[in-house]
């Protein structure tokens, strides 16, 4: 079986549905849709493919809030990668890749952006 490891991209500066998502608390921490946040929605996709818990790339700033908002659904301790300046997603993927492989393993990344709806 071939190994998944979920990449949660949890970036974003929260400035387009100010004023209920801000810079300190942006979308992707909000239960906009139903009663989990957007972040927890992401888990909840896709933990039943995981093999392991997942790496979460976010701001500096939301290290926090990451984690606990895993936490509190009971979501495996995840890896956070913090970034101190949002650079889009490409470079945000391959340091959650490097992170990946950083125990000599290769497995496949499922990367999902934790601010979009699914429904």
């Amino acid at each position: 079986m071939v190994d998944v490891l979920p990449v949660l991209l949890s970036g974003g500066s929260g400035t387009r549905l100010w004023p209920l998502s801000r810079e300190a608390y942006p979308k992707q921490f909000l239960p906009l849709v139903g009663e989990d946040t957007m972040l927890q929605a992401t888990w909840r996709r896709v933990e039943a493919l995981a093999s392991e818990a997942p790496i979460v790339v976010a701001n500096e700033e939301h290290r926090f809030l990451v984690a606990e908002q895993l936490r509190v659904i009971g979501a495996p301790r995840p890896r956070i990668i913090l970034e101190p300046v949002g650079r889009n997603t490409a470079p945000a993927i391959a340091a959650a890749a490097l992170v990946a492989q950083a125990d000599g393993r290769d497995p496949l990344l499922l990367v999902l952006p934790s601010n979009h709806v699914v429904r």
